[in-house]
């Protein structure tokens, strides 16, 4: 966490700070008119309570996603950088930076009448100003379950005044998912998968259990690689081996992409049964490991990646949400 100045300088920049709050304040305030007030509890267990959604800082891509879902991107004033879909969402907005690496100013600076921000969202010294201020700052939970993608969208329905859009959203994808069960349920012997997230000094960082490659591995039917530790971890060669990934599955970057030559030459890598079938998957990163209104879709793809015997007309049949008549449904 970034130290604070000393001295005088520290006084200047507190008093900044100070009246970047006030004035965000005043901003809600004033904008507020008649807007229904609303309380909800966010991932902290707090209870916050909204009386104006209209200027919105989104902060996480998924939290993002469901904004515009919801038909929200009007009320948008800014997102970080990992807002990516709808393509947009970036290109439109302004920008506040990396969600980890968030500055109380450059958020609060903006005004906002409430800060939506995925769990993990930091570093803790702007998270803890960002919810010492007036403005309604909701931590929006990040849970990589199918479950876990509902209860994200109902809270940030309600926490907009949205509810009838996001009870709509919300059924959407739950049909997606049972779409998803019934192809996953075809599924006789899930394949082993190796997430890896990229390469430090010649040795993997890969998925554990709680992540949201993790998540998106058993939404596919498919078992992660890798369960005796929570996270991301550099892993040394005799792992690698004794995982025995039948799948490599690794994330799109615009900067950085994994090649299966790079990958498969790596001597620990060489020798597992994914090597041999040269099975590597290459995904976007939001789309794969979002855990937005999309994630039914990515793992549905993820699936056919895995089992191709699954592709069959009934397999390959768009989901619920991607048929014409949805496109309808949930219109404002």
């Amino acid at each position: 966490m970034r130290a604070w100045p000393t001295g005088h300088t520290a006084m200047k920049n507190n008093v900044v700070r100070l009246g970047l709050v006030v004035a965000a304040t005043c901003f809600a305030a004033f904008g507020a008119g008649g807007a229904e007030r609303v309380t909800v509890k966010d991932a902290a267990g707090r209870s916050v309570t909204i009386a104006d959604s209209s200027r919105i800082v989104s902060i996480g891509g998924s939290v993002t996603e469901i904004l515009y879902a919801l038909d929200l991107e009007d009320r948008i004033v800014a997102v970080d950088t990992t807002s990516l879909y709808p393509p947009r969402a970036f290109a439109e907005k302004r920008n506040v930076g990396y969600m980890r690496q968030l500055s109380p100013e450059g958020v609060l600076g903006l005004a906002p009448s409430l800060v939506l921000a995925a769990e993990g969202a930091g570093p803790k010294g702007t998270i803890a100003v960002l919810e010492a201020a007036s403005i309604p700052f909701v931590l929006v939970p990040d849970r990589f379950t199918g479950e876990g993608i509902v209860e994200k969208i109902r809270l940030i329905a309600q926490a907009t005044g949205s509810a009838e859009r996001g009870a709509c959203l919300a059924k959407s994808v739950e049909a997606d998912l049972d779409a998803l069960a019934a192809l996953r349920a075809r599924i006789v012997q899930p394949r082993k998968v190796l997430f890896v997230l990229s390469f430090t000094n010649g040795r993997p960082m890969v998925a554990g259990r709680a992540t949201a490659a993790d998540g998106i591995l058993t939404l596919a039917g498919a078992s992660n690689a890798v369960t005796d530790y929570d996270g991301y971890k550099l892993l040394n060669d005799e792992s690698v081996i004794a995982a025995r990934p039948d799948a490599v599955l690794v994330m799109e970057r615009a900067s950085f992409r994994l090649e299966a030559q790079t990958v498969f030459e790596h001597p620990a890598f060489a020798v597992t049964p994914a090597a041999a079938q040269k099975a590597l998957i290459s995904m976007e990163g939001l789309y794969l490991l979002g855990f937005g209104p999309r994630a039914a879709r990515a793992a549905r793809d993820l699936a056919l990646a895995l089992y191709p015997s699954l592709d069959a007309p009934s397999a390959g049949a768009p989901l619920p949400s991607e048929r014409p008549s949805a496109e309808r449904a949930c219109a404002p």
